[in-house]
């Protein structure tokens, strides 16, 4: 894993120094709120894992879009409904929301509930979507495409499988939509497996 603040990629910085450069950036930020986007496989979730750990005091709340897709064709809506509920909601001192959905059963789950006053951080695909009413630190994480699908395969066993193309294509015109990595605090690349 490598990392940079505002732009280009170091190579050759472990883990943690991404870890404490992005921390460094929140500090140096007053960040209340983190979004963690980037493709699928790129190292998101290991890294919000990690923020969360390293997180000085209050540790944040971690909400994770793969909890609030609402199946393989929301991705976009995901974003859409946790800027509206969750975040907008906090910003205004009220309590935020967001649906869960069951994979399992293919269908909305819980409704979990967060209190502001305490640092979130929002990781998954189209995070910077979820957090784009607000102030955030915007944290992006990549890899090569080899290295993403093998470890997004890998890690869903084979669950993922049939979907990998369908998720791409939504991904792109995310992408190509949004234009997210520009928008990047702090850019991660991930080298290895």
């Amino acid at each position: 894993m490598s990392a940079s603040a505002s732009g280009g990629v170091a190579a050759g910085t472990p883990a943690a120094s991404a870890v404490r450069l992005v921390l460094e950036h929140c500090r140096a930020a007053g960040a209340q709120v983190v979004a963690v986007d980037g493709p699928s496989g790129s190292g998101k979730s290991t890294l919000a894992d990690a923020l969360v750990r390293a997180w000085p005091g209050r540790a944040p709340e971690l909400v994770r879009l793969d909890d609030v897709y609402p199946g393989w064709t929301g991705l976009e809506r995901a974003g859409a409904e946790v800027v509206r509920e969750l975040v907008a909601r906090r910003a205004r001192g009220a309590v935020g929301t967001w649906r869960t959905w069951d994979w399992a059963a293919g269908r909305v789950g819980s409704v979990e509930h967060s209190r502001p006053g305490r640092p979130l951080i929002i990781e998954g695909c189209g995070a910077f979507a979820a957090t784009s009413s607000i102030e955030a630190v915007a944290i992006w994480v990549e890899a090569s495409p080899q290295v993403r699908k093998r470890r997004a395969l890998a890690r869903d066993a084979g669950a993922f499988d049939p979907y990998w193309d369908l998720w791409e294509r939504q991904w792109r015109r995310y992408v190509a939509r949004t234009a997210p990595a520009r928008r990047a605090d702090v850019r991660v690349r991930v080298t290895g497996a």
